[in-house]
């Protein structure tokens, strides 16, 4: 497996030889070998998150799922066959859900939910949603999801409505205490609990179908192992925050069908390769995301 240094030195050696998208066609190859590997069609969905901040430690809006992405799927997935189910790999930090869903509910309908995702690094909060779309998801033991509490108007949805529950506590207890929660709920617009409660009853009927249609759709009671999936990905009194991470053994633990890249030395070496060559790309240009496939066809931001 070639290193960050490795990848870094054989994107400096192709533009010594006068190529001028050096990292470009380092991705492809990687890409192309990892395809080769596993005898599927794959896509790569990178962010540059990690990377693409300004001098505030914000990142870049870009970088998150949006609805803009659909035009880089609908790209990759032209010229792929569709009869082989699909390999995706995801990094992300997240973003919108509703865009989470139509980029699930596309590729489910291009390749039917023959659907793995491979994760070399992060895919949190919506990312975590979309691996749970799959029949089975690859981690290494670096690797981590994370929470599915959505986010409404940058506030966590659950702890609003945890919140609630606290005042109406409270309130019972002493009456009093009404003019101190007044005061605390007068900050939020009007309907703004409504927002978060039709927020996480939608995000938990989204990810619990998904679940119980594909990953655990041969088993006897899909729905009562899709359910205990989402309790533990949608626990917010156990999660430390946000972007809390959910290493390898925690997500087998909630019940997700988890394969670790590590069993397979072959594997581990091409997605780590892919992964490298998308990093380098990031560190070496102002690309902001970009989806590809294995058959030559890429989508960029930035």
């Amino acid at each position: 497996m070639p290193t960050w240094n490795e990848i870094n030195l054989e994107i400096d050696s192709l533009q010594g030889q006068g190529f001028h998208d050096a990292q470009n066609a380092v991705r492809q190859k990687y890409i192309g070998q990892l395809a080769g590997r596993l005898k599927r069609p794959v896509i790569a969905y990178y962010s540059g998150f990690l990377l693409r901040r300004d001098a505030s430690g914000r990142m870049h809006p870009e970088c998150a799922v949006s609805d803009l992405d659909m035009n880089g799927l609908m790209a990759v997935v032209h010229g792929l066959d569709r009869s082989q189910g699909l390999d995706l790999v995801l990094h992300t930090p997240g973003g919108g859900i509703e865009a989470g869903r139509a980029m699930v509910e596309y590729l489910y309908k291009m390749f039917g939910t023959d659907l793995r995702v491979f994760i070399p690094h992060m895919a949190m909060s919506v990312g975590t949603m979309i691996a749970c779309a799959a029949k089975q998801i690859f981690m290494a033991k670096h690797s981590c999801l994370g929470p599915t509490d959505p986010q409404v108007n940058g506030l966590p949805a659950m702890g609003i409505l945890a919140e609630v529950d606290k005042a109406i506590e409270d309130i019972k207890k002493d009456p009093m205490r009404q003019i101190v929660w007044q005061a605390v709920f007068a900050k939020y617009p009007p309907a703004f609990i409504l927002d978060c409660e039709r927020s996480v009853k939608g995000a938990r009927a989204m990810v619990k179908g998904w679940l119980a249609g594909n990953m655990f759709a041969h088993l006897q009671n899909p729905e009562i192992a899709a359910e205990a999936v989402i309790s533990g990905l949608m626990n917010y009194s156990e999660n430390t925050e946000h972007g809390e991470h959910y290493l390898i053994d925690k997500c087998r633990a909630i019940g997700l069908n988890v394969a670790a890249i590590e069993d397979d030395q072959d594997l581990q070496e091409s997605l780590l390769s892919v992964h490298h060559s998308y990093m380098a790309t990031f560190a070496r240009t102002q690309s902001v995301k970009i989806i590809e496939n294995s058959a030559g066809n890429a989508w960029v931001i930035g």
